[in-house]
């Protein structure tokens, strides 16, 4: 955001991609999302994705330094919601190992819940990308709908890839089986596109409106692709589903 402020300053107009200080945040945010890769293949999804509100709190209060906004009141009590939803999502998330190697990920990927989320999520994202390049759509909702339904994509092929390389280094090899590079290059490509709809949402609106909103959205389809895919409250407490969702 930063980055396209400054470039909006200049006299001659230059691309975002030119700017070394965008380089440098989008490089932050690699090294952040290495971090993110590397606690899928230890955890569940429910249990990692709320953890992302980290990056809202600390967006907020690097707004504040860097792009000079101010700090409300509101602010602060939606912060503190934030903090207290995401200890009660840590705290009821399931925690139930589950060894995922090659052969459950092929499972799991044929599996008809899992293929009627895809076909419902592919339809929805059509329709969005739809308005946002036919009919010139560029709401603030529309731009990150299409990167949280990117991003529930990414979390399921993160979770299968990390927890893949995981098993690899402890002996148990998985990296022979093409599911493995079929996770790997749908994450890749998922990534991209989310890179792309989530700068133009930065380049169009306040950091202050993208990064709450984004953090929202993509946990939520996150947890919903975890649950579906992965089944991760298939054997959870009715007392650890009601507290999770009340989180």
């Amino acid at each position: 955001k930063c980055a396209h402020l400054r470039l909006a300053c200049q006299a001659e107009l230059k691309p975002y991609y030119r700017s070394k200080l965008w380089w440098c945040g989008i490089t932050f945010l690699g090294l952040g999302e290495v971090g993110n890769f590397t606690a899928y293949g230890f955890a569940p999804i429910a249990l990692v994705a709320p953890l992302g509100c980290v990056s809202v709190i600390g967006s907020a209060f690097i707004s504040v330094l860097f792009l000079k906004k101010t700090m409300r009141a509101a602010d602060i009590l939606g912060g503190t919601l934030t903090l207290t939803g995401t200890c009660l999502l840590v705290t009821f998330a399931p925690d139930v190992p589950q060894e995922l190697t090659a052969r459950r990920v092929q499972n799991y990927l044929v599996s008809w819940p899992f293929l009627v989320y895809a076909i419902i999520e592919i339809i929805i994202f059509c329709i969005l990308l739809y308005f946002y390049k036919r009919k010139a759509v560029k709401h603030i909702v529309v731009l990150l709908m299409m990167v949280a339904l990117l991003a529930s994509l990414t979390v399921i092929t993160v979770r299968a890839v990390a927890s893949m390389i995981t098993l690899s280094a402890e002996g148990k090899m998985q990296l022979t089986y093409p599911v493995f590079y079929i996770m790997s290059i749908l994450m890749a490509i998922s990534c991209a596109f989310q890179v792309k709809f989530l700068n133009q949402a930065m380049h169009l609106y306040e950091a202050t409106e993208v990064v709450p909103l984004n953090f929202v959205f993509c946990t939520t389809c996150a947890i919903i692709s975890g649950v579906i895919f992965y089944r991760e409250f298939q054997s959870a407490a009715l007392l650890n589903v009601f507290m999770f969702l009340f989180g």
